[in-house]
């Protein structure tokens, strides 16, 4: 009995509660006590004898009535008051485990959507995430969705969800693939950060997609594909050479791509609102009014146009997408002051 009632469902406690509460009523009625069982008082004085609270303001004052309530009205309660706050916690605690094994399915849109596991890389791009997260106005929630045999590496903080498959829809469904703002694609197999690139492609093409790949012959073949994805190949035989040449040259370019050490490389969409701008003028402004220094742009938000360091003739439209480097991202620009002379 006590494994049942352990193992019981909720409308079976429910059924049992309503039950308590209709031969309690009736057995204080059989026992003249009429106070108990005014109205809202009888479900008040029921709640805190139940729950053991116990106030002392209304209590049984027939004979009759002290006898049902020790022996009936008090053990009973106390049952059902346990078997309650049982299930409670027993749902609390398969809910809080569910979600520490990724085995939830999560009820989100435009957050971030981390795909893969590569260990201390991964939780390294998870710190950065959270850190340029918090330098942003919104707070866009942050899940990540692995094949791996790990749990929530950080619980509480992102959301966690482990599939089977990087291209199943009742799997990716349960990371909300479909309504993420950016995906994030690192595997240890460039070949799974392939596949999954061009299944989250199909899933969800207006997302802002990064995919990295060890094999540098792979982001072309990719991109043939799927042109809006950003593909970030490996740097390090380049960052070698170039330091060789220019010594430092390591340094600052891990200095533009960290947000704790000094200036950061940032970007920013001009909005459609805005007017045309030219490239003297944002550049001038810019540094003038935010000590931000204007690198280049991106005709339309097209990554794969950008334009580095563009002549100063040259002018800027609504939706392009500017980069910039500042001590910190700039949250409220005041467009039409940059087109000022």
């Amino acid at each position: 009995m006590l494994q049942y009632f352990a193992e019981s469902r909720w409308y079976t406690i429910v059924g049992a509660t309503a039950f308590y509460a209709v031969t309690s009523y009736w057995l204080l009625y059989a026992a003249d006590e009429h106070d108990l069982i005014t109205n809202a008082d009888f479900i008040y004085w029921l709640a805190v004898t139940a729950s053991t609270v116990g106030y002392g303001d209304l209590s049984p004052v027939t004979p009759a009535g002290k006898l049902v309530v020790a022996l009936y009205v008090i053990p009973l309660g106390l049952s059902i008051f346990a078997m309650v706050i049982g299930r409670i916690a027993a749902w609390v605690s398969l809910t809080w485990k569910k979600g520490l094994l990724g085995m939830n399915s999560l009820m989100l849109d435009e957050h971030i959507l981390v795909i893969g596991w590569n260990e201390q890389r991964t939780m390294l791009l998870l710190d950065l995430i959270l850190q340029e997260r918090d330098a942003m106005p919104e707070r866009p929630d942050i899940v990540l969705c692995v094949k791996a045999d790990i749990t929530n590496p950080m619980p509480g903080v992102i959301e966690f969800v482990k599939v089977d498959s990087f291209n199943k829809d009742e799997d990716m469904d349960r990371a909300c693939v479909s309504t993420a703002r950016t995906i994030l694609i690192d595997n240890p197999q460039d070949d799974v950060t392939m596949t999954t690139a061009l299944y989250c492609t199909k899933r969800n093409p207006d997302a802002h997609q990064v995919a990295y790949f060890d094999d540098d012959s792979l982001v072309s073949l990719l991109q043939d594909h799927c042109p809006k994805v950003e593909c970030t190949p490996s740097v390090a035989i380049e960052m070698l050479v170039k330091a060789a040449f220019d010594p430092g040259s390591s340094m600052l370019h891990h200095d533009l791509l960290s947000i704790e050490e000094g200036q950061a490389q940032f970007s920013v969409k001009i909005p459609e609102s805005s007017h045309a701008i030219s490239v003297a003028k944002l550049f001038i402004n810019l540094k003038r009014k935010h000590d931000a220094i204007f690198i280049g742009y991106a005709p339309n938000g097209l990554v794969k146009e950008m334009v580095v360091n563009p002549p100063l003739g040259v002018t800027l439209n609504p939706g392009d997408t500017l980069f910039y480097i500042a001590e910190r991202r700039i949250n409220a620009i005041n467009w039409s002051s940059l087109d000022a002379d």
